[in-house]
């Protein structure tokens, strides 16, 4: 029993000269996370609250999760949420941004929602240069309802809806939404990031923070496109499905910053 005590209290002495370098945000729920084994929302989700947390905003700060895996935004991120229909995420947001100009306002929104029944929202928002930040994850299927195809679902890509592939003849070519918003004269800050490893959440939670800082500033419409993957609806082990995230989702949806201040990058 000493034995045992001793090694307690050595232990807990070690704990106490340690340096804390993580712990959880006050912006997450303590509850269970339900999301898939290496699943990108998780660590979308830790990252966007952080960045809240930080800046002091949580009272501040209310979101906008509509239909599919990000429906369950709310369970975990303690601000403000609003659910709503599939695809309407953008029309919601900019409701309650114009009424509540002073709010930070977010929707968080994955590639079925907001490039198939979205499509009109999310265009006509950023054209209108909404002052609202768009999360966009992306992994070219959909996670939720069984794996079928979606818009940025990539050629060749085997679904439950296209067993045999994606082909351009009967369901025409990845949509590469993201750059289209950029090319809009609303979109002030459009950005294409990863969080599959360290380098990436660090480079996602900068592009968090600026756009957070454009929101504050009235600069307009900002999107982040979070290119991630899907092990479930991909049928792959997390850490094959990193590997073939890489090799195969970033040829098509290179990272980088799309458009900054207002103006094209690539200009």
């Amino acid at each position: 029993m000493n034995e045992i005590l001793t090694s307690a209290m050595n232990t807990a002495e070690i704990l106490d000269g340690m340096e804390c370098v993580w712990e959880k945000p006050e912006t997450l729920v303590d509850v269970k996370m339900h999301y898939c084994p290496g699943c990108g929302h998780g660590v979308a989700h830790k990252v966007l609250m952080e960045v809240v947390e930080e800046l002091g905003v949580q009272n501040e700060t209310i979101g906008v999760a509509p239909v599919g895996c990000s429906v369950f935004a709310y369970n975990y991120m303690n601000v403000d949420m609003q659910e709503a229909a599939h695809g309407r995420a953008a029309a919601v947001a900019t409701g309650i941004k114009r009424m509540l100009p002073d709010k930070y306002v977010y929707s968080y929104q994955g590639d079925g929602d907001l490039a198939a029944i979205g499509t009109a929202e999310t265009m006509h928002a950023a054209n209108r240069g909404e002052n609202i930040l768009v999360i966009f994850i992306n992994n070219a299927i959909y996670g939720m309802t069984g794996g079928q195809m979606a818009p940025t679902t990539l050629l060749g890509m085997k679904t439950s809806t296209t067993p045999f592939g994606r082909d351009t003849e009967s369901q025409g070519f990845p949509f590469k939404i993201t750059d289209l918003i950029a090319q809009l004269p609303g979109a002030y800050y459009v950005t294409r990031q990863a969080v599959h490893t360290p380098n990436g959440v660090r480079k996602f939670k900068k592009a968090v923070q600026t756009a957070f800082q454009h929101q504050k500033e009235k600069k307009g419409y900002c999107l982040i496109e979070v290119v991630s993957n899907c092990p479930s609806g991909w049928k792959m082990t997390p850490v094959v499905s990193n590997k073939w995230m890489e090799e195969n989702m970033f040829p098509v949806y290179p990272l980088g910053d799309l458009k900054l201040n207002g103006k094209l990058v690539n200009d």
